[in-house]
């Protein structure tokens, strides 16, 4: 049985599980003890989030749930915190030899980079702890960057993200170059040891709201060995959703998010049930990748489905 919890119990993905049961904010002092009655109640064996911001919150909970027979896939605190907070996963990358674009915390020092030459318009602004491409500008001249940054100040206090960035406030937003080249959603599957197991490479041929809307898995085994390098250092578990762009025979990394994330689908239907290994672990059994096909070439894409959600 699946049991989908949420805020609204409108949200239509509550639409396609067996049982639906509505749950407080995230950062309600009952949230956790929400999920424990549930995970109780109805002998929950296994959690999985789709929300970045339950992430660090699960994590540091996760011996409750243990205690009570359900496991949460979730990553460890450490590496949610590394993908979470983008300036993290810079460092990690580089510390791991992988290439990241050129990234400022401080308005001011990414003036005098483009004063100096070494920063070029157009430029990403975006929240350093950010989730569904809230906040997310792209300054083409001065006027738009300084414009953009100081909207952002403003408004950050007022979105989900509010919470998470109290952090360092003073240093939440970046300011990127803006890498022009070819984006991949790359889907690294972990055990629950953090071993990497298995990579897909999908090129994203359109986006829609922060969404991949459509993709095509590719041969890239330079982008796929990055993948592993990934996840064999960060260790998370079930799946990572890592970005990367490839411009002149070079690959970035942008972010990362150790999650199920909306590109996910694409990699189920190009042959990469990772649900179905994820249950193989959760039975304590060795699951065989020999039955992953991968389905190189085969362009998916999404559609908007209108169902009914109450009534």
């Amino acid at each position: 049985m699946v049991i989908a919890a949420d805020m609204q119990m409108t949200a239509p993905a509550m639409a396609s599980a067996d049982r639906k049961i509505i749950v407080p904010p995230v950062y309600a002092s009952n949230y956790i003890d929400s999920l424990l009655d549930i995970c109780k109640s109805h002998e929950v064996r296994a959690v999985v989030s789709l929300n970045d911001l339950e992430l660090p919150i699960l994590a540091v909970n996760i011996a409750k749930f243990d205690a009570i027979g359900s496991k949460i896939i979730v990553a460890p605190s450490e590496a949610i915190d590394i993908a979470f907070d983008k300036k993290r996963t810079i460092e990690f990358a580089t510390a791991l030899g992988i290439e990241t674009p050129l990234t400022f915390t401080c308005i001011d020092d990414a003036i005098q980079a483009i004063q100096s030459g070494s920063l070029h318009f157009p430029l990403v602004v975006k929240p350093r702890w950010g989730s569904a491409s809230i906040g997310l500008e792209f300054p083409t001249n001065l006027v738009e960057l300084e414009l953009a940054f100081r909207l952002l100040s403003l408004r950050l206090g007022r979105t989900m993200l509010a919470e998470a960035s109290q952090a360092d406030f003073e240093n939440a937003i970046l300011i990127q170059e803006k890498i022009e080249g070819i984006e991949f959603g790359v889907d690294v599957l972990n055990d629950f040891n953090g071993c990497t197991r298995q990579v897909y490479v999908k090129e994203k041929l359109a986006m829609r709201a922060g969404e991949t809307d459509k993709s095509v898995l590719r041969y890239h085994p330079e982008i796929e060995n990055l993948g592993h390098k990934i996840g064999n250092e960060l260790k998370h578990i079930g799946n990572l959703d890592c970005d990367f762009f490839e411009k002149e025979g070079r690959y970035y990394l942008l972010e990362m998010n150790p999650r199920f994330g909306g590109g996910y689908p694409f990699t189920h239907m190009s042959g990469g049930n990772y649900v179905a290994a994820i249950l193989s672990f959760l039975r304590g059994e060795e699951f065989d990748f020999s039955n992953f096909q991968k389905r190189y070439n085969v362009v998916f894409s999404k559609c908007d489905n209108l169902i009914q959600v109450s009534g």
